[in-house]
């Protein structure tokens, strides 16, 4: 991570703006930003009107949030309405074996049917010891594999900058 200090939050930027931050600031603390004030933006304008580039900001952050405090489960639980678009979301930033690690743990909940949040929290309400040994063992993998996906996100944004469009 470049940067020394923590960028203590979103306050009206642009997106250029908070790309320059990560000159100054840790890298982790900018994307941080941009997931904050891209969460005020679906507050504003309804989340079905984000980009996809915003999406995939708000969907690898909510995988690296949840994963790290909860593991794959707690990301089921808690962040559904992304899991649908997490692999190609990681793919988009470059980081192809979370995807596919991030794919394995999807499986795993044996979703008859189309992906969708509804279809996931069933899976999860579900008692399955068998699953849930298999996404212990994706989570392992990712405190392994992943390591902070920030610095892949940041390059994202940058290349996809006109497509996140901040205040």
């Amino acid at each position: 991570m470049s940067g020394g200090g923590w960028f203590d939050g979103y306050s009206g930027q642009s997106t250029a703006q908070l790309i320059a931050l990560a000159e100054t600031y840790r890298i982790d603390s900018v994307v941080l930003a941009f997931e904050d004030a891209i969460r005020m933006k679906a507050g504003r304008i309804g989340a079905e009107q984000l980009t996809h580039a915003e999406r995939v900001v708000l969907a690898v952050e909510a995988l690296e949030r949840e994963v790290n405090s909860d593991g794959y489960l707690g990301l089921f639980r808690t962040a559904a309405d992304y899991v649908p678009l997490l692999e190609a979301a990681l793919e988009a930033i470059g980081r192809g074996d979370v995807a596919a690690l991030t794919r394995r743990a999807v499986a795993s909940l044996s979703v008859d049917g189309p992906l969708t949040p509804g279809s996931i929290l069933a899976a999860i309400d579900k008692d399955d010891d068998h699953r849930d040994g298999r996404l212990s063992a994706c989570d392992r993998a990712y405190y392994d594999t992943a390591g902070d996906l920030s610095e892949a996100l940041l390059s994202f944004i940058r290349a996809n900058a006109r497509d996140i469009q901040l205040p």
